[in-house]
């Protein structure tokens, strides 16, 4: 998420061991996990490698995550009460500060909670837990996206259009807004990654 590594890199587990003060192998168990998540890759002979960005992987994944996505918040807005406003509304606040401090992580962290704050996770584990996986998938793309300080307030913007939609109770006008909003990262990445593959 912070660039420490760059796509197509190979992961040095010995040297992550020794910077973290641990053998290397919870930091093997820790790849395996990332593994399962798209976030890096094992080559043979190579070993672990961070997953290289590919524009196409980022559209199937969007495409997959509008259909759920879409389905459950149009299920979960009437049951969203001013608690889950209220929290909503820290979130995106929480990103634009975030953004501010020039603090990706923080900010990929409240986008999280925001996004998933539409979701009663409750009534959908099924769709919430692969929703997790889609967006655990593409979490080193939107690194990319909150890097660029003009997306970061497009990225504000976009969530203040949400929220008036979820304020107004209009599901229509909810799933609009979230389409345009993973629209306007697609664009922007697909100018950063190109239409093939890249180590952006």
């Amino acid at each position: 998420m912070t660039g420490g590594l760059r796509p197509g890199e190979r992961v040095n587990q010995e040297r992550i061991a020794a910077e973290i003060g641990v053998s290397v192998a919870p930091v093997r168990e820790a790849l395996r996990v990332l593994e399962q998540e798209g976030q890096v890759t094992y080559r043979t002979r190579r070993g672990y490698c961070v997953t290289e960005l590919r524009i196409a992987d980022l559209e199937e994944i969007y495409a997959l995550r509008q259909l759920v996505e879409s389905h459950v918040v149009r299920a979960s807005l009437p049951g969203l009460d001013a608690d889950d406003l209220a929290r909503l509304r820290s979130a995106a606040a929480e990103c634009v500060a975030a953004a501010r401090a020039d603090d990706v992580v923080r900010e990929l962290e409240a986008n999280r909670r925001f996004h998933f704050g539409l979701i009663a996770a409750d009534e959908h584990p099924h769709a919430v837990r692969h929703l997790g996986m889609l967006w655990d998938a593409t979490e080193a793309y939107r690194a990319l996206y909150y890097n660029d300080p003009r997306e970061r307030e497009h990225a504000a913007a976009a969530h203040e259009r949400i929220l008036a939609a979820v304020e107004r109770g209009d599901a229509d006008g909810l799933v609009s807004e979230l389409d345009a909003h993973r629209d306007q990262a697609l664009v922007v990445l697909r100018a950063v990654l190109g239409e093939g593959t890249a180590g952006a």
